[in-house]
């Protein structure tokens, strides 16, 4: 059993999909004005991860997350750049992309573009007009009532009287024209130089909320199953995509919502003002950014979690280590001659022991997707293989130990196998002489040999399947 912190409810909830074996999940994405940052970030792999162990679990999942590419950041990128908001949204949903990829983000069932979505933007902004949930003013600019809709405050568990005063749009044409100060844009007209799009009401564009309202009810159904996102996006984001969405449909527009908590930079809130801003880009000069996605998995995610160069040093010393368990047993199932079988006592006692170490990482997923608990079951799988697992042992033992490690890593989104790298032919030339003064017994050279690749950025590592090195 599956279960899910649900914002909405405050609690811990059996997770039932709306269809049987399947899960329908829409994450809110990044406005692609510049590279995207390490905030940005966690949310990706939060619920990558969650719907990887959907995966796991065996449910066919519907995975949507947009790109909002059109905003007042991208039009203010254009203009500074002297370009036009297409050219710099669609430079940087690529970029975005190639970071994502280098998360091991999987690739989403779809990610629409909001400038892609405008029809259906105005179809339902029609329909909020047409129910009285909505009205335009005098320059063409569309409000949404938002005392009108009684659920209003439910997903932020604000009470709207207390919203009084503290609650603003950012300023557009024809605010001092709202009906209540709660009221929120659904449409605005055009400024000059902005791109636009014909609509009743007005050229112009539509507003930041209604967009996800539209593309999550195109592609993936009225009612889904899981919305996410960060918890800035509470309120009003999602708290005015409720409101948009149900008082259209007049239905339930999403059974479970998760939030990720804040990204701080060494105890402080990101900020380029305190220059403690950073890209993911510039995290991936440093690191590999397999070991930003450990990072990011070591708290649970509705845990605020602190980012640092210390603790990224940490989380790429605890990737190493799962990394070699791998690569050994990875040498260990090369050296055998042949595919030989175990006994079936021997058998049955390690794979008992395997479907511990399984159990654990399941009950950890299992309650709310804890994936620091759940490294902690892959640490544990990792020192009973380091001390329990060799050449002495029949090859299936040993490949299904390394299948486990493999396959629990996977759920995780962690690439754990070294990608084969060639070295310069000088460097292998010197492996080669110190193996040699170890043959004559002559073990000062040896040692010389070695002191020298240290120096050239090469550390050797003598094992029972035979020299192995890596980079330092």
């Amino acid at each position: 059993m599956i279960e899910i912190y649900n914002t909405l409810t405050k609690q811990k909830e059996e997770f039932k999909p709306i269809e049987e074996g399947k899960v329908t999940m829409y994450v809110c994405g990044p406005t692609v004005y510049n590279f995207i940052h390490i905030g940005n970030a966690r949310p990706m792999i939060v619920f990558d991860t969650v719907r990887r162990y959907f995966l796991y679990k065996g449910y066919d999942v519907s995975y949507v997350s947009n790109f909002t590419d059109v905003d007042d950041k991208i039009i203010k990128a254009a203009i500074e750049g002297n370009t036009t908001s297409t050219e710099v949204s669609e430079r940087f949903i690529k970029e975005c992309l190639k970071d994502m990829n280098g998360m091991n983000i999987m690739k989403a069932t779809k990610n629409p573009k909001a400038t892609e979505e405008i029809d259906g933007m105005i179809d339902m902004i029609q329909t909020l007009i047409d129910k009285g949930y909505a009205y335009v003013v005098s320059d063409g600019t569309v409000y949404y009532r938002t005392k009108k809709f009684e659920g209003y405050g439910k997903l932020s568990h604000k009470n709207i009287e207390d919203l009084e005063g503290g609650h603003r749009d950012i300023k557009v044409t024809g605010a001092d024209q709202k009906e209540d100060e709660l009221d929120f844009v659904l449409w605005k007209p055009k400024k000059e130089g902005e791109p636009f799009w014909k609509s009743p009401w007005c050229d112009g564009r539509p507003g930041w909320h209604i967009e996800c309202s539209v593309m999550s009810k195109k592609y993936l159904g009225t009612t889904i199953d899981i919305h996410a996102g960060g918890e800035d996006l509470v309120f009003p984001h999602h708290e005015n995509e409720i409101a948009q969405s149900e008082a259209c449909s007049g239905h339930t527009f999403a059974n479970y919502w998760m939030h990720n908590a804040f990204l701080n930079i060494n105890n402080k809130k990101m900020s380029k003002s305190l220059g403690n801003f950073f890209t993911v880009r510039e995290i991936s000069e440093k690191f590999d950014l397999a070991v930003l996605r450990f990072f990011m998995l070591s708290a649970h995610y509705r845990n605020p979690l602190n980012f640092s160069a210390e603790l990224m040093e940490s989380a790429k010393n605890g990737l190493e280590r799962i990394r070699n368990c791998e690569e050994r047993m990875k040498d260990i199932l090369s050296s055998y001659d042949e595919e030989t079988t175990s006994t079936n006592e021997e058998k049955i006692d390690i794979q008992e022991k395997l479907f511990g170490f399984r159990e654990e990482f399941e009950n950890a997923m299992n309650d709310d997707f804890n994936t620091a608990d759940a490294l902690s079951a892959v640490f544990n799988l990792v020192s009973f293989i380091n001390s329990n697992i060799n050449s002495d042992l029949a090859y299936d033992i040993v490949k299904e130990a390394n299948d486990e490690l493999l396959e629990l890593t996977n759920v995780l989104g962690l690439r754990v196998e070294r990608e084969e790298e060639v070295l310069d032919s000088d460097i292998e030339k010197l492996i080669e002489d110190r193996q040699n003064a170890r043959k004559n017994k002559d073990f000062a050279k040896a040692d010389e040999i070695r002191d020298k690749l240290k120096n050239m950025g090469i550390e050797l590592l003598d094992t029972r399947e035979g020299v192995k090195w890596k980079r330092i």
